[in-house]
């Protein structure tokens, strides 16, 4: 039986999705088609992608392995009835996570808005300001959980905003149907 916090992600997800299809459409169809630049500024651009994409899955990785294993508030909220194996190569891999978790999502935020600027992607159409948006938002609210003179009520807030896959899953439907768009 799937618990109702992951059924609720789930519909978030989906409806995030269905919203993105209809003004990709909308996009697609109203906007005239982004010409593609090759550049050595672009191809840099690109590069930093890749990087920036490989960055976010080492980030949502460890996200996913806390899952797996029962670690922290978030995985008692999802999945309260869930057992954690007991295997110690899961927890050396957590505690290199967790360690570098800090470092890899600065990179991450500085590699994608480097990304976005280097491309030079149209702000005009929402996606891409959308993800710029979450991105910066990630960063921001990482910050103040790290930060050590970040006031207690905000540091609170930030672990809920910061601690959550909406986010996520949010940044990976947009970037895709952006690149979509780019690509086409």
């Amino acid at each position: 039986m799937v618990s109702k916090s992951i059924r609720d992600f789930l519909i978030y997800t989906v409806i995030v999705l269905i919203i993105s299809v209809v003004y990709f459409v909308y996009a697609y169809t109203v906007y005239p088609p982004i010409p593609e630049r090759e550049t050595f500024l672009t191809e840099i651009g690109e590069g930093f992608g890749e990087v920036g994409l490989w960055a976010l899955l080492f980030i949502y990785a460890r996200t996913l392995l806390k899952l797996l294993m029962g670690k922290g508030k978030l995985a008692n909220r999802l999945l309260p009835d869930y057992s954690p194996p007991t295997i110690s190569i899961f927890q050396q891999l957590l505690g290199v996570l967790n360690r570098t978790h800090v470092y890899v999502g600065v990179a991450t935020v500085a590699v994608i808005i480097l990304h976005i600027v280097l491309m030079r992607v149209p702000m005009d159409i929402l996606f891409f300001p959308a993800v710029l948006t979450l991105v910066i938002w990630q960063g921001l609210f990482g910050l103040f959980l790290t930060w050590r003179y970040t006031p207690n009520d905000l540091k609170k807030f930030s672990y809920l905003v910061h601690a959550q896959f909406l986010t996520g899953s949010m940044i990976g439907i947009f970037a895709y149907f952006g690149h979509l768009l780019i690509d086409s």
